[in-house]
């Protein structure tokens, strides 16, 4: 399954190429660029992304582009002059007009329709731990979300050395993907979890590691806020699909790192028997 919207993307590029080719201003590259952005944020990925997520990355971006203008005074003047022009010239007078009226007259208008939305209780209580469905496929591998354990975690008695590399592998997946929300110390509060809801996982939680299997955090990094069933919605969880960036083998060495850095053991999985 492609990870983006082809049509999109290609659509995106020939602006840029058509920008390029009539050499437009910097005015116009900005307004582009801004606007791309946010259509690609929104548009652009086969997964819908969250809009807690898309507004992280469109603060990213237009701090970035304003960065940029502001880089040097010649590319200021080139950016402010079409609105300096358009502001001062009289033959612009009653577009200039539209435009100051229009612009606080949308804002009043989403203040509005905000205060106006009415405010309902989800149709089903949200559970936070939701139950895991009796098996998952990732990657062509069926994982058996009952009876399965963790492939690495039997080298934790049969060879040390081995698995403390697969727990430092699990440390490196996890700073370079995983801490951006779940934090340097995996409590959840890391530096994009205020934008996110619900909030990520607080792993050093005695209510969180303990009391599941491997089994069913792998499932959850696997498939990720998509993945979520009905009874964990409604919810935005920005959660990414992590099988689609990640291989098996290293969502199992995030989970164990996980139990690892926390001190804690894994809930032992039931017998067929008692289930």
């Amino acid at each position: 399954m492609s990870l983006l919207n082809l049509p999109v993307i290609l659509g995106f590029v020939a602006v840029l190429v058509v920008l390029r080719v009539m050499k437009a201003s910097l005015f116009v590259w900005m307004l582009a660029w801004w606007l791309g952005m946010y259509v690609l944020m929104s548009r652009g990925f086969a997964t819908p992304v969250p809009a807690s997520a898309q507004n992280i990355y469109m603060g990213i971006v237009t701090l970035a582009l304003f960065a940029y203008v502001t880089s040097s005074a010649e590319r200021q003047q080139s950016f402010l002059g079409p609105l300096v022009s358009f502001a001062g010239d009289s033959r612009y007078t009653i577009p200039l007009a539209v435009v100051l009226l229009a612009l606080p007259a949308l804002a009043a208008y989403r203040i509005w329709a905000n205060s106006n939305v009415p405010v309902e209780p989800p149709f089903f209580a949200r559970t936070v731990h939701p139950s895991p469905p009796t098996e998952i496929t990732v990657h062509n591998e069926k994982v058996d979300m009952i009876a399965g354990d963790n492939p690495l975690r039997h080298l934790e008695k049969s060879d040390p050395e081995k698995f403390k590399q697969h727990v430092a592998n699990g440390k490196d997946t996890y700073y370079k993907h995983c801490f951006y929300c779940h934090a340097d110390a995996l409590g959840g509060d890391g530096m994009y979890a205020h934008g996110v809801n619900p909030a990520p996982a607080n792993f050093i939680d005695q209510g969180v590691l303990p009391n599941f299997t491997e089994t069913f955090f792998f499932w959850r990094i696997a498939k990720g806020g998509p993945g979520m069933p009905e009874e964990g919605a409604p919810g935005d969880s920005a959660m990414p699909e992590w099988e689609r960036f990640l291989s098996n083998e290293e969502m199992w060495e995030v989970v164990l790192f996980l139990y690892d850095h926390t001190g804690y053991r894994p809930r032992a999985r039931e017998e067929h028997g008692d289930h």
